[in-house]
């Protein structure tokens, strides 16, 4: 053997037991990590990766538990009913050696579910600002789940993550939802709470099932099948971003509003004086332009005082139908690319311009009416001074196209985000589940009524950890008010949602007066999550004397030409809010035509009536998208839950 030939053996020896050393290090998954908070009161797993055969230690407290990894390296140890506390250090020790490191033992929540869930402190803030800027807690915990999916094997960790504490930067990053929920506990316990955020805006609740418990579903299940194949997924993907690309594209060079110099639409000096005039907020159905898609320009001169002059400024631009571009003074002050999140753009100093200044919004509609959502702030505000933009704006079409077909979203898929997001989690020992979920699933609520008690125990099942405490928000009001009494996809949901609490260890926020007409993701976080806190402090934590929902239908008794209805969860009784009469009954006879009815209150019961009707047999409360105007409460504050007696 040659030296060439000696020196290349010991290389790759060399290399062998560096592959070696690194394949036998101790590995732990993403959760477990520095700054996690463990669950309290029970047996928790401490679980991770070795070397076949490793011998692993683990040293938490004053205790030192001892294993070894199995044939395929898989290692775990169970720590049994800690008290809490903290923050501790952990270490992990085998042929390296693992400190975590600011460790908290508390009550850890799961909270899932789609965009009202994801929602960030962020997007709510303006209504928030003082309880982001004292938000500083240690003992509350965030961790937020990679959004990914994978319709074809359950995944054993998450590619990233970490725990964040709670403070007025990190807070900005957390749900809404789930920081209040969190808070309200806290303040009540006062022990740690660890929050895992696995949630992603769109998605239906079969997303979230493991293939073996979409069995049931056979449509479903079936639509999984076509997801596995990674290659028609690629086919799929490229197709819709070829598409959607070339119309953005042809939109541009279509776009009459892009010439160059003094004729661009966005330059200050563009004379828009013969467009044609809009009022803002509103679509442009209304106006010559019709039901078009494509690019809509719109401009408007507003005249500030001197005193403005030079200086930083919001534009708050409520929300715009589908993406927008902003430009003051012919300069971009931001942009959105769809349609729900709120237009807030920051407009630096020295924009601004004694006298005259112009305003230009660029709108792309790429499907449906295109325009300004009504009921949202459209102003400027310059040192706490407030000027409305509400009004006159001049506008003029810039391109025409047809309508954009909608993306295929692969995501929300069923089964995909179960495997990927919640399978890795599994071993982790929680206190129980939140969801906010449903919208997505609105447009087919009698299947709902199977699939989200199925949810519910294919997750316990997975869990082994039996009936953990499962608590979800009702779908709140959405949609504009119907003058009569209507069918309801979402009140059926709503329906679909009040079932579930058959199961045991189920709380439910009723949310039907949180909501906005015209928009899916209302601004109300906070009393959202304090009723999720009250499901809890009775639900999981056994307070018997918490008031902790509102009124629930429980049975119906038909005396004459009235309807006798009984309710539970009345606290010390039952109120209208307001001084207004109980609003939002309706009654029917055997005919099934609904028409408005009167009501009156009793301690727990509920009398309605409609002196044109004779016979009456069922009776409906709230039932509609929404309900605008419902007003039965308990007296402490709670409102009453969407109910038929009928199941026509």
């Amino acid at each position: 053997m040659n030296l060439k030939q000696h020196r290349f053996k010991l290389l790759v020896g060399l290399m062998f037991l560096v592959a070696l050393a690194a394949f036998s290090q101790v590995r732990l998954p993403k959760l477990l990590s520095d700054g996690m908070v463990l669950q309290r009161n029970t047996d928790i797993k401490i679980w991770g990766w070795a070397a076949p055969n490793e011998q692993v230690t683990v040293q938490f407290l004053k205790s030192t538990h001892y294993t070894s990894a199995d044939s395929n390296g898989e290692w775990n140890v169970l720590l049994t009913r800690l008290a809490a506390g903290g923050p501790y250090t952990m270490q992990i020790i085998a042929s390296n050696t693992i400190t975590i490191s600011d460790v908290m033992v508390g009550d850890v929540w799961l909270c899932s579910g789609q965009s009202n869930m994801e929602l960030p402190m962020r997007r709510v803030s303006p209504i928030y600002q003082h309880e982001i800027a004292s938000s500083e807690n240690n003992a509350i915990r965030y961790f937020a789940v990679p959004q990914k999916y994978n319709f074809c094997i359950p995944q054993t960790d998450l590619e990233f993550g970490s725990w964040k504490k709670t403070n007025p930067e990190n807070v900005l990053s957390f749900s809404a939802v789930a920081y209040f929920f969190a808070q309200e506990l806290y303040e009540t316990y006062h022990v740690p709470i660890g929050l895992i955020n696995a949630s992603l805006g769109g998605s239906p609740a079969e997303s979230w099932i493991s293939e073996d418990a979409l069995q049931k579903f056979p449509l479903l299940n079936e639509e999984l099948q076509k997801f596995k194949d990674s290659s028609a997924i690629r086919q799929i993907e490229e197709s819709d971003n070829q598409r959607i690309h070339a119309w953005y594209d042809l939109s541009g060079k279509k776009d009459a509003g892009y010439k160059a110099g003094s004729k661009s639409w966005k330059d200050p000096k563009f004379n828009s004086s013969k467009w044609p005039v809009m009022k803002i907020p509103g679509y442009w159905l209304s106006t010559k332009l019709g039901p078009v898609n494509g690019v809509v320009w719109f401009r408007k001169d507003i005249r500030i005082p001197s005193s403005w002059t030079g200086q930083p400024a919001k534009l708050n631009l409520g929300r715009i139908v589908d993406a927008d571009s902003v430009f003051v003074n012919g300069v971009c002050v931001g942009s959105t690319g769809y349609q729900y999140p709120p237009r807030r753009y920051e407009i630096p100093a020295r924009i601004l311009k004694n006298g005259k200044n112009s305003l230009v919004v660029r709108v792309i509609s790429n499907i449906g009416n295109g325009g300004f959502v009504p009921d949202k702030p459209y102003e400027l505000i310059v040192k706490g001074k407030t000027k409305d933009l509400k009004g006159d704006w001049r506008y003029q079409l810039g391109a025409e196209m047809e309508p954009l077909a909608g993306q295929t979203f692969v995501r929300w898929k069923p089964t995909g985000l179960y495997n990927a997001m919640i399978h890795p989690l599994l071993n982790y020992t929680i206190k129980g589940a939140v969801w906010y979920q449903g919208e997505s699933n609105a447009g087919r609520p009698i299947e709902y009524r199977e699939l989200f008690p199925a949810l519910i125990r294919n997750w316990r099942d997975k869990w082994n950890q039996g009936d953990f405490p499962f608590l979800f928000v009702q779908l709140p009001n959405f949609m504009e008010p119907t003058l009569q009494p209507s069918e309801s996809n979402w009140a059926l949901l709503r329906e679909a949602q009040l079932k579930s609490l058959s199961s045991p260890k189920t709380g439910m926020a009723v949310a039907i007066d949180l909501g906005e007409w015209n928009d899916i993701h209302p601004l109300n976080k906070k009393d959202v999550g304090r009723r999720l806190a009250l499901a809890a402090e009775k639900v999981a934590y056994d307070d018997a004397r918490i008031v902790f929902s509102g009124p629930i239908y429980e049975s119906m008794k038909i005396n004459g030409n009235n309807i006798e209805l009984t309710f539970s969860n009345v606290g010390t009784g039952l109120v209208t809010k307001g001084k207004d009469e109980l609003k939002y009954f309706s009654i029917a006879g055997a005919d099934k035509k609904f028409i408005w009815a009167k009501a009156k209150l009793g301690f727990n019961k509920v009398v309605v009536w409609n002196d044109t009707l004779m016979n009456p047999v069922a009776v409906r409360y709230a039932w509609a998208d929404n309900p605008e105007g419902a007003n039965l409460y308990n007296k402490e504050g709670l409102p009453a839950s969407p109910f038929r007696t009928d199941e026509w």
